[in-house]
């Protein structure tokens, strides 16, 4: 890698003489490889033989954080003596940094040791029964997990642990909770998997099985609420908005158009890769975690055009496979939190008014559009993916026109 970065024999001459030469050009190319532009590779080259200067890799020892903090500080003494530096942060960070990164590609990065909440052991063999004495999935377990693990915290900060919850302390908790501005909906689920774990701790014998029993959530009412969305209008200026040459709104444009069109869940469209397009047949296979299977649907000419252009123009090229990428190196997949922060700014900036501000509320538009058009419930809770025909019932609510068609209906000539 160094032989094509550099021309000048003097400079390429002290990077393949430096310390650990071999290791540090596998770094480099890797990080090359990964999108980074050759500006950021040859500084990279640079910060790296400046790490290996000041910390001893050879033998394949593990190197501690403590360590690189420590050369770090060698390193920052160094360039004040010589004056190059006005302020040692900067420098530190990006050393510290450098070698974090480098050692962890080598596998030579020891890892600081982990710091178990209270209660962790437990909480690890309730996951466990979870995932394999119930069938859970992935993200039940993990949310479950979550709330458990911060009432623990909670509990510890009041002196208590697991076993010595009583219901007070639950109720304060969720009490606690709805000061700090949680929903109903979200308090509920708090009490559902509290309410879980004592089952599990009175199943396996450390408390009894009526603390289990006695955790209650706030009330809640079917359908109190309706799924709302922005007007079909406002997602048609949201897309539009994105109809420029920027490589950032490009690939917005296609992630955007997904959502609304199909009513796509995040974690579905960041789960999407180059084998979900079929462009022979114009279809988009579509994972649907909860059903656990490949839904397809018919690739839109709009959809189609996008993700192609997509493709043709902005993705980085890499091994990669999945369909949506970082724009900026290191270049790696898009998580579901991602799309959150790609849908809600520019709904801001739009000046679009809706109580959700996110990706799903581009799914909540979809199904009230399609209910606008006269389809069905079931042609809607098909094309949403949705299990059971009860999660698709309650947008017969946003269906105004038609609720006063039923109210206007007369049945006096029946009786």
């Amino acid at each position: 890698m160094f032989e094509s970065l550099y021309r000048y024999s003097r400079v390429l001459a002290r990077h393949l003489d430096g310390p650990a030469a071999e290791d540090r050009d596998r770094f480099v190319e890797h990080c090359a490889a990964g999108g980074a532009a050759r500006e950021s590779v040859l500084h990279l080259a640079s910060e790296v033989l400046i790490v290996a200067q000041h910390l001893d890799v050879n033998g394949a020892r593990m190197i501690s954080p403590e360590e690189i903090a420590t050369a770090a500080g060698r390193w920052v003494r160094h360039q004040r003596r010589r004056g190059r530096v006005s302020t040692a942060r900067y420098s530190r960070q990006r050393f510290v940094q450098v070698a974090t990164d480098w050692l962890r590609f080598l596998g030579q990065l020891e890892a600081a040791p982990a710091t178990r909440g209270p209660g962790a052991d437990v909480v690890d063999e309730f996951a466990a029964c979870m995932r394999f004495e119930r069938g859970l999935s992935r993200h039940t377990i993990s949310n479950r997990c979550w709330h458990v693990r911060a009432f623990l915290t909670w509990l510890d900060d009041q002196h208590r642990s697991a076993d010595a919850a009583t219901l007070e302390d639950v109720d304060t908790f969720l009490v606690l909770r709805g000061a700090q501005g949680w929903c109903r909906v979200s308090i509920a689920s708090v009490a559902t998997a509290l309410r879980s774990f004592y089952s599990h701790m009175g199943a396996t014998g450390r408390c009894g099985q009526e603390l289990a029993a006695g955790i209650e959530g706030p009330r809640l009412f079917k359908h109190e609420a309706l799924p709302v969305g922005p007007r079909w209008e406002d997602v048609q200026r949201l897309i539009a908005s994105t109809d420029t040459d920027r490589p950032q709104d490009i690939r917005d444009r296609a992630i955007l158009l997904l959502l609304a069109v199909y009513g796509l869940r995040c974690s579905e469209v960041v789960a999407l890769t180059l084998d979900d397009i079929g462009w022979e047949q114009d279809i988009l296979h579509v994972t649907r975690p909860k059903q656990r299977c490949k839904q397809d649907y018919p690739l839109t000419t709009d959809v189609g055009e996008a993700i192609l252009r997509y493709l043709q123009q902005v993705r980085p090229r890499c091994a990669l496979r999945s369909l949506f990428l970082t724009i900026k190196a290191p270049v790696r997949p898009l998580v579901a939190s991602s799309l959150h922060h790609l849908v809600a700014p520019r709904m801001q900036a739009l000046g679009i008014h809706c109580p959700r501000q996110g990706p799903h509320a581009l799914r909540h538009a979809c199904a009230t559009h399609l209910v606008a058009e006269g389809l069905s419930l079931k042609q809607i809770g098909d094309h949403l993916g949705h299990r059971s025909p009860f999660a698709t019932r309650t947008y017969a609510k946003v269906d105004l026109l038609g609720l006063r068609e039923v109210a206007d209906f007369s049945l006096r000539g029946l009786l």
